[in-house]
């Protein structure tokens, strides 16, 4: 069976995280996805740890389902070939600056003259209309830009990062449906249209439903922040030989967590009786899960609470999660041969549709591995790199 993108060309300009997320996640729907390099390949294919230069972890894992291209944006020959390509596709997708793509000749406006059926998605650090318009934006800048480091460091010495590339991901997931509505529309309308996807705007977008708490009304009914989230008590509890998440949540979950913890009368006093008492009290709360939690196994625990129906998990590490008895009966973890890389894993695409599931059908290509194919199958013989020439000896 065919993903539901299957016959959509997307020509990939991005690269490090949020871009390549984004259109491997069309690739694993069943598009076919040119990613364009320049000749010393995206960023990405040089972080460590590595088996082969070039063809690091992190490339490998963001770039499946692709072909690469090496063309060089920035010379004529490159760009024209761009310009070529993208005559002819469903979808271009760029994280370079607006300002850059306008000087390439590579933005909306020049693309959609002789293609007015594209899907242009535009993907950068903060929208044009704005001050900050321009300003380079990743991953760590967005963080602290957009409330998040300030969130993640609430009641400690400083701001802080969450231990994830979070802000790419998030955006490579907008980016994708965006990029899916746009095609919808398409659909309807048969014309293509420009996307903007600005990384600052999308994540403070992200953190307003929470945590604009009282800054939600005017004029404001409290500070922002969701108290439950920065509750410092919620964290992992301590077992006896362990740690767990655990969260009651509904009226029926928390009476149930009071029986089992021998005190089943706390369910009808009146300060946790409903979620709007308990909603004032999250701390209190949370001490006592905390205390109960200490006096017994973690395995313990997983009984008692999986027979109670209370949400829980046990903190699982990366190396955990490869043995995790679900993943395992899913099939989550994938074992690949690539042709230079040698035998890799991969997690398995999460998403299923019923008649048209997506599938992992190319490996992360090497740098420039299908540059004269595309480009020949595309009618741009003229635009392949000269072949070296051979000295006489």
């Amino acid at each position: 069976m065919q993903g539901p993108l299957h016959g959509i060309r997307v020509i990939d300009m991005t690269a490090v995280g949020m871009g390549p997320w984004a259109t491997q996640l069309l690739g694993d729907m069943g598009a076919d996805v040119v990613k364009i390099e320049p000749p010393d390949g995206d960023i990405v294919r040089h972080v460590t740890p590595q088996r082969s230069a070039a063809m690091g972890h992190a490339f490998l894992n963001l770039n499946r389902n692709k072909r690469s291209v090496v063309l060089d944006a920035k010379s004529q020959r490159g760009a024209e070939a761009i310009r070529r390509l993208a005559a002819s596709a469903d979808v271009f997708v760029t994280n370079v600056r607006p300002a850059a793509t306008r000087r390439l000749g590579l933005d909306y406006e020049a693309l959609a003259r002789t293609n007015a059926r594209l899907v242009y998605c535009a993907c950068y650090g903060y929208g044009e209309s704005g001050p900050y318009a321009g300003r380079p934006g990743v991953d760590d800048t967005i963080q602290a830009a957009c409330g998040l480091a300030a969130m993640q460091g609430f009641g400690a010495a400083a701001p802080s990062f969450v231990h994830s590339i979070i802000v790419d991901k998030i955006l490579g997931i907008q980016v994708a449906y965006a990029i899916s509505l746009a095609l919808f529309a398409r659909e309807r309308t048969g014309q293509g249209q420009r996307v903007d996807v600005p990384m600052f705007e999308t994540m403070v977008a992200f953190m307003a439903p929470e945590h604009l708490a009282g800054l939600s009304f005017d004029p404001p009914l409290g500070p922002a922040g969701y108290s439950r989230v920065l509750n410092p008590y919620r964290k992992p509890f301590r077992t006896k030989d362990g740690y767990l998440a655990v969260l009651p949540y509904t009226d029926a979950q928390w009476r149930r967590f009071f029986s089992i913890t021998g005190q089943p009368s706390l369910a009808d006093d009146p300060r946790y009786r409903t979620s709007h008492a308990r909603s004032s009290r999250a701390a209190e709360l949370y001490r006592y899960v905390e205390e109960c939690l200490a006096g017994r196994s973690t395995a313990e625990w997983e009984v008692a609470l999986r027979d109670a129906d209370i949400p829980f998990a046990p903190v699982k590490s990366m190396e955990d999660l490869l043995d995790d008895p679900h993943l395992l009966a899913v099939g989550f973890w994938k074992t690949v041969e690539h042709p230079t890389e040698g035998r890799l894993r991969s997690p398995d695409i999460p998403v299923k549709l019923s008649k048209t599931p997506g599938s992992i059908r190319r490996h992360a290509p090497g740098l420039g591995e299908h540059t004269e194919e595309v480009l020949r199958e595309a009618g741009l013989a003229d635009l392949l790199p000269p072949a070296p020439s051979k000295e006489k000896h």
